[in-house]
């Protein structure tokens, strides 16, 4: 820990030479001034400045330079944002201790989340492209008024590419090859580009083969591990008239024989494979903005989702093996009217509604006689929900002081057909959950390039089909259904500062959440089924969690920038009496970059302390070693190099190849390895 020490000793002078704060923006596109820097965490175009919420926003170069393998990755060393791995196919966000189900992910305004989305991490954000991605916002520690149920811990929005229209045709192509040490990475990208006047389309293709993972100095490699990617994404945008745009939006990846490693390697199982993981999503979005001031712009959306998630698995000595098939349709219409109240009074107003419907199913393969038996799937078949939600969020501008306030309504129809085993009578039981949250929050703008703000925001997480229905193997536990939980609530209360300069940006900010009704598995004392002990959702819990996070940005001189942040999250149980479970420990990230002509260097330190605060199910899940996870310091260094049409980037990854593992992840991180990239534009 001494260099690490050193290195927060080193950037404690610098932030207090300079007389900055915090930063609440880690990742910056140094092309721009940083006060120009543009969000949507308020359904609502607003400059970083203003924003009365924590939030954390990642821009396309960012993504290029540093060449995440993964959407959940790109996440990596952001503040307030922690990623746990469960298999190397996966990577589920940690936002302010909560993950899964209590967190909602939204691609193009659209929700990932749906009705068998799994309560704790899940792999879920790795079925978007990260080569799709145009930009990634995350806002802390609200989102439901906003954007919905399951914003619990906050929201992530990825943004995909946008193709531009342009007075003259242009056809514009680009290619990317990237190679891993190691042969743990091959990936080929390519993106085409067509514009003119008033119509433009996009479309992306990427094919990508991950072999074995390998870990540190004493770890190797990590079999099984490897997998097969492929995706492909496209938009076509036609402007009907200056006022009017049309967006016809598909997007698909399919992940092949992506393995559980955690369970072959700990839990003696022959093999515990994904094979698919699908989604596939299209939708048609109509953007009308106009003179009449309540309907300013209207954005009317309709979607079509699909996910498809089928796992084999095999435990040894066992006479029998199984295929689950998981496989949810999801068809979705929103509308969004910004309204131009007054002068100093915009509102964004609308309604949502999301329709799931689930098909799942089991099979038993007897090894001896190759015989085949249906069984009830991990949820029950045909299961549906109804998702409507109405909204109201104003901002109001009083200068020096902004203020957002807003209500939603939530509520779901969700019909749950079966509750028993394969071949019982099935019993059709309807259940209304629905919820009211409200928001509030306050910013007074104290100069030209800083302010503080304080919000205070409820949350809501209606329980889903897989809180209700579940019956069977999940991770190291097996579960029964139940159906008469309740919403879980959230009461987020948070205070913080801001600057933003062209050459330094900084903030801080403090946080506390109460959780009541939280939905958690409850052992049914003395119950086995297949080995397994046995538990059920309930809804037996009441926590907070209270921290806070930092970062700055400092532009030194003209081409030398640092950055930094540490987040810190405290999370306790009060209905157990007991830390709550999976909480990242103290973590961060450092950063250096250089840049001259058209040549650019990154130092990269990543860390995380020791986390020894274990809940009860912390020390029996069989991921997390006895007595905690051992805190570690990865070192990276990369680099990039224009050359006519081609950029060329290229790094070293764990330059000490220290062995190490995120809290509660599954399969330990990437050793030393060396990776190269080349982009290649026509």
């Amino acid at each position: 820990m001494l260099r690490l020490k050193l290195f927060l000793f080193v950037f404690y002078y610098l932030i207090v030479c300079e007389d900055l704060a915090f930063s609440q923006t880690l990742k910056i596109d140094s092309t721009k001034n940083l006060s120009e820097v543009i969000v949507t965490a308020s359904r609502n175009k607003t400059q970083s400045l203003y924003v009365p919420y924590s939030f954390v926003s990642i821009h396309k170069k960012d993504l290029e330079i540093f060449q995440y393998r993964t959407t959940p990755e790109a996440l990596s060393g952001s503040s307030g944002i922690f990623i746990q791995k469960t298999n190397h196919g996966g990577g589920s966000p940690f936002i302010r201790g909560l993950t899964g189900n209590q967190i909602l992910l939204l691609s193009d305004g659209i929700r990932l989340n749906n009705s068998i989305f799994r309560y704790g991490p899940n792999q879920y954000f790795n079925t978007i492209d990260v080569y799709s991605i145009s930009h990634i916002e995350a806002i802390k520690g609200t989102g439901s008024v906003q954007f919905g149920s399951d914003a619990l811990g906050g929201v992530i929005q990825v943004f995909t590419k946008e193709p531009n229209f342009s007075p003259k045709k242009k056809l514009l192509t680009e290619v990317q090859l990237k190679a891993v040490t190691q042969k743990m990475e091959w990936t080929s990208h390519a993106d085409m580009q067509y514009q003119t006047k008033k119509t433009a389309f996009l479309i992306c293709a990427t094919i990508r083969e991950f072999g074995d993972l390998y870990g540190g100095d004493t770890t190797g490699k990590q079999s099984p591990s490897g997998y097969k990617e492929n995706a492909i994404n496209g938009k076509f945008k036609y402007k009907i008239n200056d006022h009017l745009v049309l967006t016809f939006a598909y997007q698909y990846l399919e992940q092949r024989d992506v393995p559980l490693y955690h369970k072959v390697h700990l839990e003696n199982f022959n093999y515990y494979y994904f094979e698919p993981q699908k989604r596939q999503l299209g939708y048609a979005r109509l953007e009308k903005t106009g003179k009449i001031k309540l309907l300013t712009k209207t954005t009317f959306t309709i979607s079509s989702q699909k996910s498809n998630e089928t796992r084999g698995y095999y435990k040894n000595n066992n006479v029998n093996q199984f295929i689950e098939k998981d496989q949810i349709s999801t068809n979705g219409l929103t509308i969004d009217i910004l309204s131009q109240l007054k002068k100093n009074w915009l509102a964004n107003s609308g309604i949502e509604y999301y329709h799931d419907k689930v098909r799942s199913s089991r099979e038993q393969i007897t090894m001896a006689s190759n015989s085949h038996k249906q069984l009830r799937g991990l949820y029950p078949d045909l299961a549906t929900n109804a998702n409507f939600s109405v909204y109201t969020l104003h901002h109001f501008q009083f200068n020096p002081l902004r203020i957002e306030a807003g209500l939603r309504y939530n509520k779901f129809n969700l019909l749950i057909p079966d509750t028993g085993k394969m071949g019982s009578n099935p019993t059709e039981i309807r259940i209304y959950p629905s919820s009211m949250v409200a928001n509030l929050a306050a910013l007074i703008q104290i100069s030209s390039t800083q302010s503080l703000f304080a919000s205070f925001s409820t949350g809501y997480r209606l329980p889903n089909i897989d809180d209700m229905g579940t019956l069977g193997l999940v991770d190291f536990r097996y579960e029964l259904p139940t159906y008469d939980i309740k919403p879980e609530k959230s009461y987020n209360t948070e205070i913080g500062y801001r600057l933003m300069t062209q050459k330094a940006l900084a903030s801080i900010s403090f946080y506390y959440m109460h959780l009541s009704d939280l939905i958690t598995r409850a052992q049914m004392v003395g119950a086995k089924i297949e080995g397994y002990n046995v538990y059920k959702k309930q809804n037996n819990q009441e926590s907070y969690l209270k921290g806070l996070d930092f970062s700055f940005s400092k532009l030194l001189f003209k081409k030398f920038k640092l950055l930094g942040n540490i987040s810190y999250c405290f999370g306790q149980n009060l209905t157990k009496n007991e830390p709550l479970r999976r909480i990242p420990p103290l973590n961060g990230r450092f950063l250096a970059t250089y840049e001259y002509k058209k040549f650019q260097l990154q130092s990269e330190l990543l860390f995380a302390f020791d986390q020894k605060r274990l809940a009860q199910g912390d020390k029996e899940d069989n991921r997390i070693p006895a007595g905690g996870t051992p805190g570690w310091q990865i070192y990276n260094l990369s680099g990039s190099f224009k050359f006519q049409k081609m950029h060329v980037f290229t790094g070293i990854q764990n330059i000490l190849n220290q062995d190490y593992r995120t809290h509660g992840s599954g399969i330990n991180g990437m050793g030393r390895s060396l990776y190269l990239t080349l982009q290649f534009f026509f």
